[in-house]
């Protein structure tokens, strides 16, 4: 792949769905479809919004290593990111990714104790194409938020 950044990229910026994955307290893994990222900056961290009292927090509080899939069905291509998941809380990074119609899942607003962020920050990918799995690095992100 030449470039990783573009090609997963615009691969994750064409799917309607995301699959983000967390450790249970007995070591298995679980996997959750939710709505796509909220905001990516480039293909190394991504930020979902989810509900401060779910067992996905619960888990990635007690363990944070993650990963998150994304599938281009038409193509049958896909990019698995693995890294780690932080649970945030501050009003700052709330407000970056609130969005008018948000109180439908958040009735509080942007201040609902209920309402938190997920940072995830990939260390490593694998992209599936052609009948083909190739891994390859993360590259730090230099530019602008996407």
């Amino acid at each position: 792949m030449r470039d990783a950044e573009q090609t997963i990229g615009n691969l994750i910026d064409k799917q309607g769905v995301s699959f983000i994955s967390s450790v249970d307290e007995n070591g298995w893994p679980c996997t959750k479809a939710m709505l796509p990222p909220r905001r990516r900056l480039g293909i190394e961290t991504f930020y979902f919004t989810t509900n401060t009292s779910s067992m996905r927090v619960s888990q990635y509080r007690q363990n944070p290593k993650a990963c998150i899939y994304f599938c281009d069905r038409r193509f049958f291509r896909g990019v698995m990111l693995t890294g780690t998941m932080e649970v945030l809380t501050d009003s700052a990074s709330k407000e970056m990714i609130w969005r008018d119609g948000d109180t439908m899942y958040y009735p509080g607003g942007v201040t609902d104790p209920d309402y938190c962020v997920l940072k995830f920050t990939a260390s490593q990918g694998r992209f599936y194409s052609s009948f083909k799995s190739e891994n390859f690095d993360i590259p730090a992100y230099t530019g602008e938020a996407e």
